[in-house]
């Protein structure tokens, strides 16, 4: 990862948590991906744009602007799927991160070049399918406290 590219994304999260979700060039259509390295065991916090699915779901492409290999967050979905992500709205919220396949996967994506005609551009460049993610709203310790108390789910 260059350091241009980094600093990108530090000032990109650092909006985000400033405007609760909101980042002037993508509006509220980002979520802070934190992921954990495949291999370094280390956390690390991806801004990627997603598609809210539903109440307990978000998607998200890892088109990686069309290059010819997936982000390095994609793979670490992969190695470790529970992740969290912080989401407008939401908070910090605890998912799991499951790779869509086939009908399943080419509806999602068809959702995401609908909505932004550069992930059409992006599938153009590459030779990869360019996988999608589903992040699905996993219940935490704190969740099934307050469900066992007839409380509301905590994000």
């Amino acid at each position: 990862m260059t350091n241009t590219y980094s600093q990108f994304n530090d000032g990109i999260i650092a909006e985000f948590r400033a405007n609760a979700g909101t980042v002037a060039r993508f509006g509220r259509s980002l979520v802070l991906v934190h992921h954990i390295g495949a291999r370094s065991g280390t956390e690390r916090i991806a801004p990627v744009m997603s598609i809210r699915e539903g109440v307990d779901s978000w998607l998200v492409a890892a088109s990686k602007a069309g290059a010819h290999d997936n982000p390095a967050w994609y793979h670490n979905l992969v190695a470790h799927p529970d992740v969290m992500i912080e989401a407008p709205g939401e908070g910090v919220v605890a998912v799991h991160a499951t790779t869509l396949r086939g009908e399943e996967r080419d509806a999602a994506w068809t959702r995401f070049t609908s909505a932004s005609p550069g992930f059409a551009q992006y599938e153009q460049r590459t030779d990869r399918v360019i996988p999608v993610v589903r992040l699905t709203r996993r219940a935490t310790p704190a969740d099934r406290g307050a469900s066992a108390l007839g409380g509301a789910r905590t994000a």
